[in-house]
C-alpha cells in the first residue's frame, strides 16, 4: 500500500512501462493504420489530405512511411528516437492542421497518439531494446 502513494521509482519500473509504450502504441494500435495504409496504397493516395501542399501522393507516402516503417521501428527499439520523429511530426499535423477545427473529442486520439511518440522521443526506447543491445 505504501508504494501506491511512494513518489520513488525503480529503473526496471521506468524501462518497462518504456517497452510497453513503445509495443502497444507503435505495435498493436499504430501499426494497424500503417498496415492499413500500405495495403491500400494505390486507392487511398489521392484523396488524402494535403496541408504542406506537396500533393496528395506525397503526403500519403510519407505518413504511410511513418505508421508503417516507423512503428515496426519503434516496437523493435531500433533506431528509436529517429523513428519516433516521422510519427511525432504525423500527429501534430493531424492535431494542429487537419483537425484544429474539430472538437476536442475527434482530437483526442491524435493527441493521445503524439504524447505517446513525444515521451518515446524525450526518453528513449529502454532497456528492452535492439538500441540497448547495439550499445546505442
Amino acid at each position: 500500500m505504501r508504494k501506491l502513494f511512494s513518489t520513488g521509482y525503480t529503473n526496471g519500473s521506468v524501462n518497462l512501462s518504456l517497452f510497453l509504450l513503445r509495443v502497444v502504441f507503435g505495435g498493436l494500435i499504430f501499426f494497424q493504420h500503417g498496415y492499413e495504409k500500405l495495403i491500400k496504397y494505390s486507392t487511398l493516395r489521392y484523396g488524402f489530405p494535403d496541408p504542406f501542399k506537396i500533393g496528395s501522393t506525397m503526403s500519403f507516402s510519407l505518413v504511410a512511411f511513418a505508421e508503417g516503417i516507423c512503428s515496426i521501428l519503434l516496437v523493435l527499439g531500433l533506431l528509436t528516437r529517429l523513428a519516433a520523429i516521422p510519427l511525432v511530426i504525423a500527429m501534430g499535423v493531424v492535431v494542429f492542421m487537419i483537425k484544429q477545427h474539430a472538437s476536442i473529442g475527434d482530437r483526442e486520439l491524435p493527441a493521445m497518439y503524439l504524447c505517446a511518440f513525444l515521451v518515446i522521443l524525450f526518453a528513449g526506447p529502454g532497456k528492452a531494446s535492439v538500441d540497448k543491445l547495439l550499445g546505442k
